[in-house]
């Protein structure tokens, strides 16, 4: 008999709250407090809500007893890339019999560098990070001595490195190509949406905006970017929409940290009565889903996310196999796609 598709009404149900307030924790939108999403993620994911069906995909014939703990801020959802990255990475380890647990870190956790209660590291064989981007956690999770791979990272130097592997997407090459496009087609006055020290792959996409600037004798000014710390909300249409009012002048094109914040500010955007790709020129980065729906459709880079997640496998098999092999850090290829929200004239 097939199971029974779990909805968001059935999660609400569960915890006696709002069908909307469950919407908003799945879908990363609007405002809630930190408990009240990890509740609602955490029993969703409990229930096998679809967000999070992979973890149970491909087991049903498999002695699980080994256990590779995910540890996450947010757990990603359909339009995140790290969903498809996740399936991939789930596939293959539970083919080798590992169970995948998941672990959503509390702000109060973060603070104060602690476990979950739940986590046993006697019985995890590795742990897999994504969207874990405080430095000291990560460090503290370093100092375990359990294989460990970082799915992105806090902004990295040289005496913060984690020690562990880290596994990121091109982020450098694609967007310094996506500059230079623009500034070859006379768009000189180029802004930047997003907080540029969130993590390594918006610090990577920043320094390539800014290094394209500067190559090209353009000087990299911040008064046509909005560099906010990501406690803000980068969500929220309004807001963005007040900090682009903010600007001197509106500039020739904003390249935008990821596409969720620049889906964002072509709504916010379009909410002042500004026109994309008429007034001004729009890019993100992931080739999420929405990118390919949105009016106009989004320029963007496409990461291979499932295949990504091919290789987070091979990256932690090969660590808990050879705990001695030097840490690595590992980039996959990416690819702009050039859509309406840069018009259809750009000679590229």
């Amino acid at each position: 008999m097939q199971k029974k598709k779990v909805t968001i009404q059935d999660i609400a149900n569960e915890l006696g709250i709002s069908r909307n307030t469950v919407s908003k924790a799945l879908n990363n939108t609007g405002i809630l407090a930190e408990s009240t999403k990890n509740k609602i993620l955490d029993k969703a994911a409990k229930m096998g809500y679809k967000q999070f069906a992979y973890i149970n995909n491909n087991v049903s014939n498999v002695n699980m007893n080994k256990e590779i703990a995910l540890f996450t801020c947010s757990m990603p959802n359909r339009s995140h890339f790290g969903f498809h990255l996740l399936s991939g990475f789930e596939k293959d380890i539970s083919s080798l019999g590992y169970k995948l647990s998941i672990y959503l870190i509390r702000d109060s956790e973060l603070k104060s560098c602690s476990l979950p209660l739940n986590f046993n590291d006697e019985t995890t064989d590795g742990i897999i990070c994504i969207e874990m981007f405080d430095n000291g956690y990560s460090k503290m999770l370093s100092s375990l001595g359990l294989p460990t791979l970082f799915i992105d990272s806090p902004v990295l130097n040289d005496s913060e490195s984690v020690q562990g592997d880290i596994l990121l997407m091109e982020n450098y090459h694609s967007v310094y190509k996506l500059t230079e496009t623009l500034i070859k087609n006379n768009k000189n006055k180029i802004g930047f949406v997003g907080d540029n020290y969130h993590c390594q792959s918006f610090f990577e996409r920043w320094k390539a905006y800014r290094d394209a600037l500067l190559d090209n004798g353009l000087y990299r000014d911040d008064k046509y970017s909005v560099l906010e710390k990501d406690k803000n909300p980068y969500h929220d249409s309004a807001w963005l929409g007040n900090k682009i009012k903010e600007l001197p002048e509106l500039p020739d094109a904003f390249i935008c940290a990821n596409d969720f914040i620049a889906i964002n500010l072509i709504a916010a955007l379009k909410s002042i009565n500004i026109s994309v790709p008429n007034d001004v020129l729009v890019c993100g980065f992931d080739n999420s889903t929405e990118s390919k729906i949105i009016e106009p459709n989004l320029t963007t880079v496409n990461i291979p996310s499932f295949e990504m997640g091919n290789t987070a496998a091979d990256l932690l098999l090969s660590r808990i196999n050879n705990h001695d092999i030097p840490f690595r850090t590992v980039n996959m290829r990416t690819a702009v796609i050039f859509r309406d929200s840069t018009g259809n004239n750009l000679i590229k």
